[in-house]
């Protein structure tokens, strides 16, 4: 289901007011604490859902908002469905093979398919039950649906009272991050998935692309708030990605499971396919040989094509140290936690990197160029590297027609050679690198010259 919502193009968006951007993020995190874990109080979806605030059954004329945000969420997002999974069959068989009780009180569980403040910052009616509803992402609004509602106050006003900035690319990572993949207080683990959940799946810019979008991006949007393009809000997406990974890694409440590493980090398809596919292909980028359990590296080989475009003595730092990483996790837990070390030094800064720069026609051009390099090279024999570079592809080639760098004639042919790799990655399991390498060439034709 996921990799057929992939399919849904993004909407590409005019970078505007990067200086901003490094006044709320200069450090490369966040600054905000994500909704979950602020001081506020949650007050429930119902403080939304009133007809002449959010809740309206269809959008108001002359809005600066349209005023249906609640309607569209409850009807078209999946994310309102998020604790009702919780009471599904599947859901309660992997309650019972982790020894829970169930599924729908778990805190492991709810912590992702539902807003879970802690008690005392739930409202008188705050439900649980309403799933992943608008304080899971606006933040608890105890202090700031006053001043919301007020129709007075900015939208910066509405942030310093504990509204999240959902729209900053940075912030947004960090959120869905958390659930996506996870964070030191919330992790799906290794046990989780063998439990029976889904294998994770996550990229920023898609993510956000079949997200129902409860908003229009028009010149009343671009006059309150900071608008990101599809490139800009992967790269963002790729470097924080990086970032949870390797704290991950590196934590050793996180990566350790028994005399086991934690093997959620590891590539799934490194282990999970029949012994009669013969499927082993050599990898430069990892500098390992078959048989060996190996880290799924696919955010890093996104992150590389990306900083090597920008720097490339940088990109190739980061290839030599991700084989370096790679290498050392066969040697054992120290060595492996300096690799990561040496790894998170040279991410560092990465973030508010790409959140200053705006990636123009060269650099979209420049990008694809640089991932089908990588695929050319056999980096993407893996599973989840071709995954990535799909969606990375098509969130580039949108940007590119938005923007203007290409005409209809130019994208259409594009998107047709897009869709045969989103066909080779459609499912898992029976993914063939040679068919994905085909689809790859006949993309590469498309891609106008300089």
């Amino acid at each position: 289901m996921i990799v057929a919502c992939m399919k849904i193009l993004r909407s590409v968006r005019v970078l505007a007011a990067a200086a901003t951007a490094v006044a709320l993020f200069g450090t490369g995190v966040a600054a905000q604490t994500i909704p979950q874990y602020g001081e506020n109080r949650h007050l429930g979806v119902t403080s939304c859902a009133g007809s002449t605030c959010h809740g309206s059954a269809t959008p108001w004329r002359d809005s600066t908002v349209l005023q249906n945000e609640y309607i569209t969420w409850a009807q078209k997002d999946r994310h309102a469905k998020a604790y009702a999974t919780l009471r599904t069959e599947r859901s309660q068989r992997i309650a019972r093979n982790l020894g829970l009780p169930n599924a729908h009180e778990a805190k492991v569980c709810l912590d992702c398919h539902a807003d879970n403040p802690p008690p005392d910052k739930r409202g008188r009616v705050f439900q649980v039950s309403d799933g992943v509803g608008c304080e899971a992402c606006h933040g608890g609004a105890e202090k700031w649906l006053g001043v919301h509602v007020s129709g007075m106050a900015s939208h910066e006003e509405n942030i310093k009272a504990g509204l999240y900035p959902t729209e900053e690319p940075v912030a947004r990572a960090k959120l869905c991050l958390s659930c996506h993949f996870g964070d030191n207080n919330k992790f799906v683990t290794h046990r989780i998935m063998g439990a029976g959940h889904p294998r994770m799946s996550f990229e920023l810019d898609t993510f956000t692309a079949i997200q129902p979008a409860h908003y229009v991006v028009d010149d009343d949007y671009r006059k309150r708030k900071r608008v990101a393009n599809g490139v800009q809000t992967w790269a963002i997406g790729q470097a924080l990605a990086i970032q949870e990974i390797l704290d991950g890694l590196a934590d050793a409440k996180r990566n350790r499971d028994g005399i086991f590493p934690e093997l959620v980090f590891f590539d799934c398809h490194a282990c999970h396919h029949p012994m009669s596919n013969v499927r082993w292909e050599p990898r430069s980028g990892t500098g390992l040989g078959p048989g060996i359990v190996r880290l799924n590296d696919a955010n890093l080989v996104m992150l590389r094509v990306i900083a090597g475009h920008l720097d490339n003595a940088l990109g190739q730092k980061l290839k030599q140290e991700t084989i370096a990483l790679h290498k050392a996790s066969t040697q054992g837990a120290e060595a492996t936690l300096a690799a990561v070390a040496r790894l998170k030094a040279t991410t560092q800064g990465l973030v508010q990197r790409f959140a200053q720069h705006q990636f123009g026609a060269n650099d979209m051009q420049g990008l694809l160029i640089g991932l089908v390099k990588e695929g050319m090279s056999g980096e993407f024999v893996d599973y989840s590297a071709a995954e990535q570079a799909t969606m990375a592809m098509s969130a580039i080639v949108t940007s590119m027609k938005r923007a203007g760098v290409i005409d209809d004639q130019r994208y259409n042919a594009m998107k047709a050679a897009l869709d045969k790799c989103y066909d080779a990655v459609q499912k898992d399991e029976e993914y063939k690198p040679r068919q994905f390498l085909a689809a790859l060439q006949a993309f590469e034709a498309t891609i106008p010259k300089s």
